[in-house]
């Protein structure tokens, strides 16, 4: 799968739940965007294994990511364009501050 088609499933996902679409849907959208199968080094070496795993991981995630904050930056443009309220910096400051209160 190629990075626009992760960056794709990301959108999906997050216009999937905004609509209203169950979170095994989404989930399920999601997983496919991780690898079932992968290729390790036939050796012993847990660590060699475990780096060669990771390897395989991280374009998909990290593709995935840059769906998802590309999705956000685009919406957050668009609202501090046309809304008079707060900026969205200090929406994201509020929701990490609520986030600290509801963990202690």
């Amino acid at each position: 799968m190629t990075e626009t088609e992760i960056q794709l499933k990301a959108i999906a996902a997050l216009t999937a739940l905004r609509g209203g679409v169950g979170q095994d849907y989404v989930s399920d959208l999601l997983g496919e965007v991780v690898p079932t199968r992968f290729l390790v080094p036939d050796t012993d070496d847990a660590v060699e294994v475990g780096a060669a795993v990771l390897t395989q991981l991280t374009e998909p995630v990290s593709a995935l990511v840059r769906g998802f904050i590309l999705a956000f930056e685009t919406v957050a443009d668009a609202y501090d364009r046309t809304e008079s309220g707060e900026p969205t910096e200090q929406i994201l400051q509020a929701l990490a501050l609520e986030i600290v209160r509801e963990s202690e």
